[in-house]
């Protein structure tokens, strides 16, 4: 088995695999080692044939605080591993770099996440915030905690939303407005209610319960399974969603470009000043 700087994979039972994240310290934030570390794992567990069910969980208080700002491997990384998409331009000037970059390891990993033919399901709790929704959606089940809570703060960022823009399908057209528009949590009970959550659980009973979930379904018949995941996958692609996903992704872009004409980075540094006065005004914020 293949040993993992920033994630655990691990059998909790017959048919079940289980793919931790790791980097409690950084509350798991996605450094691009960390995704292709997940990709790599959903590979192992969807090419062995003992495996029906593959759950994504995490270690530590939080889920996922998004993707790693501090991190400035993208381009070294890419380089060094089996890229999951035929884009290109990874070491070019200007937008090239980032636009391919974020192709294959945002919103390819996630599109290839969504896709593997057989049942996942994430074992959600603490915050999910913005790149934290892109390995949560991509899973066909969602069981959270009741202190879980979903955030998309990109917005405030100055970007129009996350790489894997679901939000439409997610919580509706209504919601994912407000979701954006405001930067605000969704509640567990929120997201459940709104369809983007299956189960809420009590915090010690969500390992428990996830791993009973699983292995129920694990007792179908694996060819079943992945044609009825994929239908109900097409069912939701005619619907709209790979076009939807594709003017996102390029508005996605548009605002790093104009970010990085304006004031020199990807982002809108207004956030991190926002970011910071809330901090400081309540000393009991910590990260």
């Amino acid at each position: 088995m293949t040993d993992f700087e920033t994630i655990i994979y691990e059998r909790p039972a017959d048919k079940v695999a289980r793919i931790v994240l790791n980097r409690v310290d950084a509350r798991n934030a996605q450094s691009m080692r960390m995704l292709y570390e997940v990709n790599e794992a959903f590979d192992i567990a969807a090419q062995d044939d003992s495996i029906s069910v593959i759950i994504l969980s995490a270690n530590g208080p939080h889920f996922s605080a998004g993707h790693d700002l501090r991190d400035a491997e993208g381009a070294q990384l890419v380089a060094e591993h089996q890229r999951v998409g035929t884009w290109c331009g990874f070491g070019c000037d200007g937008a090239q770099s980032q636009m391919a970059i974020e192709k294959e390891m945002y919103i390819g990993l996630s599109e290839r996440w969504r896709n593997i033919p057989k049942p996942t399901i994430a074992a959600v709790q603490g915050k999910v915030i913005a790149g934290g929704l892109m390995l949560v959606w991509p899973c066909d089940l969602v069981v959270a905690a009741q202190d879980a809570l979903f955030q998309d703060n990109t917005v405030s960022m100055g970007v129009a939303g996350a790489e894997f823009f679901n939000h439409p399908f997610e919580v509706g057209v209504r919601k994912a407005k407000e979701m954006l528009f405001t930067s605000d949590f969704l509640s567990a009970r929120e997201a459940r209610e709104l369809g983007m959550v299956n189960h809420v659980v009590p915090l010690d009973e969500l390992e428990s319960f996830t791993l009973s979930m699983a292995a129920r379904i694990a007792e179908k018949p694996l060819f079943a399974l992945r044609l009825a995941k994929e239908s109900v996958n097409v069912a939701q692609d005619n619907q709209g969603r790979v076009n939807a996903m594709q003017t996102s992704f390029a508005y996605h872009q548009l605002c790093h470009s104009h970010n990085q004409q304006v004031h020199g980075m990807l982002i809108d540094p207004s956030f991190m000043d926002r970011t910071f006065a809330k901090k400081s005004a309540d000393p009991q914020r910590k990260g």
